[in-house]
């Protein structure tokens, strides 16, 4: 009956859900605002600077700025913060009723030390010099617009092109800005847009100088390099249920995070639009972005590289990084929509490992729960929840259960009785409860801007709370753009109404955050219900700052090659956003993959940061093991390759949380002087350490790769490759690279050392004693490092010291593997591998404070690379050395001991 209800309800609904490309949300002409805005006069600002109201301290500068075609005073507060960043404000001076909105400290929830400024008005008084240690911001009087300089080099100029819009409040009857008619007032699909303040959108051009491409401002499902759009629609940040989204196009997705990089050779900068309101961006060319707000005021943090990564790390400096995850998190997730019961959930995992697959965790959709009232479950097909999480966890896996912020409006249903009658909840432009269609049927919505509404959400984890839950399991938060069915954009009207615990909020405003405060809420009560276990979540909406508290997957993909091609794309962006925990749905959510798609999208899923099988309701089962012999035994393959880098996955996530870096780089992140790299999306870097490309078209029997220049000239690294007995490449330039059916080109960096598992195991849970490997890759001067991160996998307690870092250096034919002194956590090890070309006899391992050391067989392998077995050796002082002893050097010590003897043999008869 329920199934029947369920089927009808989706037919009732079907045309929210399913025509979502062309009707999904406005776009820029249908949109007042953006009209606006976009039809500005280019080299035309009416801004200007007065500069009798120029006041600084020792690090802030403020200024009033007209608008002199309104005569409305604008107020700007400058300053320069640590980490060559600058930070800029621009509000109305006198709003009317004192009510623009700000965001506060709902997503930055602390704030960069300010530097000490120097103010310096030039001699022609045509402009003011703000000077911060190397970096100068030049504030030019009028027309107002600021340059960036770092080392004297101009980097950013924002209002360059004059294109800076500030729409003032008025009282409603006021004249339409710019003769729009929709100003006050907007109909779209029916439904009109009350406007209450009017019309309020602020806007601003930022251009990279000499920058060669621009990146960023996820979510898009497009090329990594951002496209000219002066002539079509402009990229758009929308949160939103983007079901069925369409690849190569820059319509609004799940997230919105207004971050964008250019980059030049030798220099990249960014600027951070602190805004959640509605906003488009148009791209002009590689230098200039035009982004278009709704609402709100105009708060830019700009960064000044001169890296690209230390670009990145400014910018999560702003927005914080993503915590080490537990190590589970980084092995293979099996889910669909749904899993209907907990005896099916166990006889999946029996399968897996009947069959011999790694599985660290299950996943359950919507249909675990009561009727879709959450936290709760169907007593009926999940009749004993805590036994049967136990079970679970007695295999070495963890569960993830569903939670979306809609609430089924039943009266018997605890959630919302309470959330009602303690008013938290999105109200609509009468102040009244605002109802909305989504899976549960009639539901409300959660007000997670109002502190109060956040606590009892977050409150509902703890288990005096949600009794029928275990402190290991997972959440997952979907539907949080807020999708709503039965409303135009699929989402709030704009102006609903939120509270933030003083003032009234409408909901356009805000609009790009919901998800971010939801998933800020969940992480809060996750953390509150156990100190033992770093929360784990996944949310499909996200923001600038959610990698503090969540991973993302790309939502409702399709089971085509071209969205196979767009995970990689979209990841590198999202990535460079700050939130480094990303994946796809490996196969496509919707569809069904032939075996040659599954097998390739698994391959190239086990190389990136979330390792997810998720499918639709009615798609055909997808668990690795129901497919033909050869698919299995190819998927298998390709996701126990995953295991065995969980070392260095879990140290990557490490360093993330220590640098701010990527994990997932673009080409450029490492080479930023080969503009042959710069626009490209096919391969990317894992760290510094590992360039991956996978096969990402049909029949394909090899790749072409790019091996990148260091000096943007013939200079480069030298290349191993992993799925060939690391067969050496030394050339920079494309080379077409053998993919057969079993292979996916990975390369690991010549200079690194990267730590290994190799024994295959049912999860990560099972690996925890498990030896490492070493796997040195040395470079053109024979010298490699690497490290790896140790710590109990699950808790905080890394942070107060528990943790162990190994680190391993290659040079002069030695290998020595140093720890830190804290004790628990030390590795065993198994094998050694080292890529040496000369002829090798031995190898000697010797513990650090030791006077002998012992001798060990050394194995040379297909012409490429040595290893050595030392899974017999220990020392007591953990650290120990490995040298290698090559003929050469067996033949000076021979001739040496000769040369002993002789010398020997002479004292003795002199003597004797």
């Amino acid at each position: 009956m329920k199934l029947k209800l369920f089927l009808l309800f989706c037919a009732l609904n079907f045309t929210f859900v399913v025509n979502v490309p062309e009707n999904l949300t406005k776009k820029c002409e249908q949109s007042s605002f953006c009209r606006r805005c976009r039809n500005i006069e280019a080299k035309k600002s009416p801004f200007e600077i007065v500069l009798s109201s120029v006041d600084y301290s020792e690090n802030n500068l403020m200024v009033d700025i007209l608008n002199k075609n309104t005569q409305i005073t604008l107020h700007m507060k400058f300053e320069c913060l640590e980490g060559d960043t600058f930070h800029f404000d621009i509000d109305e001076k006198e709003p009317m009723n004192n009510r623009r909105f700000r965001l506060n400290n709902e997503v930055i929830d602390h704030q960069l030390a300010k530097k000490n400024i120097q103010i310096v008005s030039s001699q022609t008084l045509n402009s003011v010099n703000v000077t911060c240690d190397k970096n100068l911001a030049v504030l030019h009087i009028s027309p107002f617009k600021i340059d960036f300089y770092r080392d004297d080099v101009l980097t950013v100029t924002a209002n360059g092109e004059g294109l800076m819009t500030y729409e003032h409040l008025q009282l409603k009857g006021t004249p339409a800005a710019g003769g729009d008619p929709d100003s006050w007032e907007e109909t779209y699909m029916g439904v009109t847009d009350t406007k209450p303040n009017g019309p309020e959108a602020v806007a601003l051009d930022f251009t990279f100088a000499d920058s060669q491409v621009l990146f960023g401002i996820p979510e898009h499902h497009d090329t990594f390099a951002l496209k000219r759009t002066s002539y079509g629609e402009p990229y758009h940040l929308f949160t939103n249920d983007a079901t069925h989204f369409e690849v190569d196009s820059r319509m609004p997705n799940y997230g919105a995070v207004p971050v964008i990089y250019g980059h030049a050779v030798g220099r990249t900068s960014g600027i951070f639009w602190h805004n959640s309101a509605d906003t488009y961006v148009d791209i002009h060319d590689t230098q200039t972005a035009h982004f278009i707000t709704e609402g709100g005021v105009i708060d830019v943090y700009v960064f000044l590289g001169p890296t690209p990564n230390d670009a990145f790390s400014q910018y999560t400096k702003i927005t914080g990084v993503g915590n080490l995850p537990q190590l589970f998190t980084l092995g293979y997730h099996q889910c669909r929509w749904s899993y209907m019961s907990s005896s099916q959930v166990l006889n999946i995992v029996s399968e897996f490992d009947k069959n011999d697959i790694p599985l660290d965790t299950m996943w359950l959709d919507i249909d675990y729960t009561d009727g879709y009232r959450y936290f709760t479950w169907n007593n009926q097909t999940f009749p004993n929840p805590l036994e049967f999480m136990a079970a679970l966890n007695a295999t070495g896996r963890r569960l993830v259960h569903i939670i979306d912020p809609h609430i089924k409006a039943d009266e018997n249903y605890f959630f919302f009785k309470k959330t009602r009658d303690q008013n938290m909840l999105v109200k609509t432009n009468d102040k009244s409860d605002y109802y909305g269609d989504c899976w549960p049927g009639n539901s409300t919505y959660l007000d997670y801007l109002n502190p109060a509404a956040r606590k009892y959400y977050a409150d509902q984890y703890l288990l005096e709370n949600f009794k029928d839950n275990s402190v290991e399991t997972g959440i997952w938060n979907d539907m949080n753009e807020p999708a709503v069915f039965n409303s135009p954009e699929k989402t709030f009207p704009r102006d609903n109404i939120h509270n933030n615990g003083e003032i009234e909020v409408e909901h356009r405003l805000v609009h790009n955050i919901y998800g971010f405060l939801h998933t800020k809420a969940t992480f809060d009560g996750l953390a509150r219900r156990s100190a033992d276990y770093r929360p784990f979540i996944l949310t499909r909406s996200f923001f600038a700052g959610s990698q503090k508290y969540t991973s993302v997957w790309t939502g409702d993909n399709t089971a085509d090659w071209p969205y196979l091609k767009a995970s990689i794309q979209t990841c590198l962006a999202i990535s460079v956003s700050g939130i480094s925990f990303c994946g796809s749905d490996i196969g496509g959510f919707f569809g069904e993959p032939d075996d040659e798609l599954f097998v390739r999208w698994t391959q190239a899923a086990a190389f990136q940061p979330f390792f997810r099988n998720h499918a639709s309701w009615g798609t055909a089962m997808r668990e690795p093991y129901v497919w033909e012999n050869n698919t299995k035994t190819l998927a298998t393959n390709a996701m126990r390759r995953r295991y065995e880098f969980l070392p260095f996955w879990y140290t990557l996530f490490y360093e993330h949380e220590v640098t701010g870096y990527p994990i997932m780089r673009p080409m450029l992140a490492q080479y930023p002087n080969d503009k042959n790299v710069f626009k490209l999306d096919t391969q990317y870097m894992l760290g510094d350490k590992l360039l991956v490309s996978p096969v990402l078209e049909p029949k394909s029997t090899y790749v072409l790769v790019r091996f990148p220049s260091t000096n943007g000239a013939d200079e480069g690294d030298i290349w191993y490759d992993i799925y060939d007995n690391y067969k050496k490449y030394d050339k920079v330039g494309t080379q077409a690279i053998e993919a057969g059916e079993d292979k996916v080109p990975v390369f690991q960096r010549g200079g690194t050392i990267i730590p290994r598992k190799m024994t295959p195991q049912k999860s990560s849970f099972h690996m925890r004693d498990d030896p490492l490997s070493l796997f040195v890759a040395v470079d053109k001067n024979l010298k490699a490092t690497g490290n790896v991160f140790i710590d109990d996998e699950t808790s905080y307690k890394y942070r107060n010291g528990s943790f162990k870092m190994v680190d391993f250096e290659f040079d002069n034919m030695t290998l020595t593997v140093t720890e830190n002194t804290f004790k628990e956590y030390s590795p065993k090890y198994d094998r050694i591998y080292i890529t040496r070309n000369e002829t090798i006899k031995m190898a000697q391992f010797k513990c650090m404070n030791a006077e002998t050391y012992t001798e060990l067989e050394a194995i040379y392998v297909a012409n490429q690379y040595y290893y050595v077995d030392v899974k017999n050796q220990s020392c007591e002082e953990l650290s120990w050395t490995l040298t290698l002893v090559s003929s050469g050097m067996m033949t000076i010590m021979s001739r040496g001991l000769l040369i002993s003897i002789i010398i020997f043999n002479v004292i003795k008869k002199l003597l004797f």
